[in-house]
């Protein structure tokens, strides 16, 4: 279970890649009811640390923080740093004896560096994934992915990735009400486009939505039931050509995809909580038939049904 979490810091860090480990596991939520981690930062030594910012960081932990720790996570470094060699020992003796490894960006060179890429599938930054792969030809690098969780090893692309893999732990971890406590305290888009499939409640509208509040809420509230935009144009006491411009001005997208959004998280949240069969689910969540969930959930997850409740039920946990 993810209770100890510390973050790995050397000369050159990206203040806001280690802002983002901050902010998903430092932060005390359980007013929330999400359990509190126990967060540090740490250097090779305790003391000061300069960032790529030109602004110095003071750490009051050394390594030995390590060998605590459940997850061990390097925010973005510079990719042609001689990083120190106790940091390289520290990441392969914590994967060796079973802690997840995370980068956030440019960290995954330093997970490279320790040979911990080697055989595994990988991601960073798209601007440097060819940099990594030609750097360290026994990674497998994945360039349109915002993340991958190969065997406890976890690297995710650019800045904001860093929170769609650690929301990813948390909903491994603790499940899909925890993730979206966190998810909703960060206040992350509801959705996140990319070439991989993302295992991340959808907690929050998209926007403030300040003229289609009340609406939005009632269909998120109402999933099941068969809507139509004039329906739901009608609630909003305007014509269904003003109200999708509207709500595309104020969500960014059309009626149908965030209805449709909706519609596969609350599928997510049934698989993994409840028992009920696939057609029933299908049913709760407005698709209506279980091979209408099964295409919209290939579509958008890149998985079936059945295998997503597999790999994500916490019934037993």
């Amino acid at each position: 279970m993810l209770k100890n979490v510390v973050a790995v810091v050397m000369d050159g860090v990206a203040p806001f890649e280690l802002g983002v480990l901050c902010e998903a596991f430092g932060v005390d939520r359980s007013d929330a009811g999400v359990p509190t981690i126990d967060f540090a930062v740490c250097g090779v030594t305790p003391g000061p640390v300069e960032t790529s910012m030109g602004f110095s960081l003071v750490v009051g932990e050394g390594l030995d923080r390590v060998a605590e720790a459940d997850l061990v996570a390097v925010p973005a470094m510079p990719r042609d740093a001689g990083y120190p060699e106790p940091v390289l020992e520290a990441l392969r003796a914590a994967n060796e004896r079973g802690a997840r490894v995370m980068s956030v960006c440019t960290g995954a060179f330093v997970l490279a560096a320790a040979g911990l890429l080697d055989g595994r599938r990988c991601t960073t930054h798209w601007r440097y994934s060819d940099e990594l792969a030609a750097r360290y030809p026994l990674a497998k690098v994945d360039p349109d992915v915002l993340y991958v969780d190969d065997d406890n090893v976890i690297t995710s692309a650019g800045s904001a990735a860093g929170l769609d893999a650690s929301l990813h732990l948390w909903r491994e971890e603790y499940g899909a009400a925890i993730a979206a406590a966190v998810a909703r305290r960060m206040v992350v888009p509801p959705h996140r486009d990319g070439g991989q499939a993302q295992f991340v409640e959808a907690p929050i509208r998209a926007a403030n939505a300040p003229t289609l509040a009340g609406v939005l809420d009632y269909m998120a509230s109402h999933l099941g039931e068969e809507m139509t935009i004039d329906s739901v144009a009608r609630l909003a006491n305007m014509s269904s050509r003003t109200f999708a411009r509207r709500f595309r001005a104020e969500t960014g997208t059309t009626p149908y995809d965030w209805l449709l959004a909706r519609r596969v998280t609350e599928a997510q949240r049934l698989l993994e909580e409840g028992d009920d069969p696939i057609e029933r689910v299908a049913v709760l969540c407005g698709f209506g038939t279980a091979g209408a969930l099964r295409h919209h959930f290939a579509k958008r997850l890149g998985t079936t049904p059945q295998a997503y409740r597999a790999a994500f039920c916490h019934r037993d946990r």
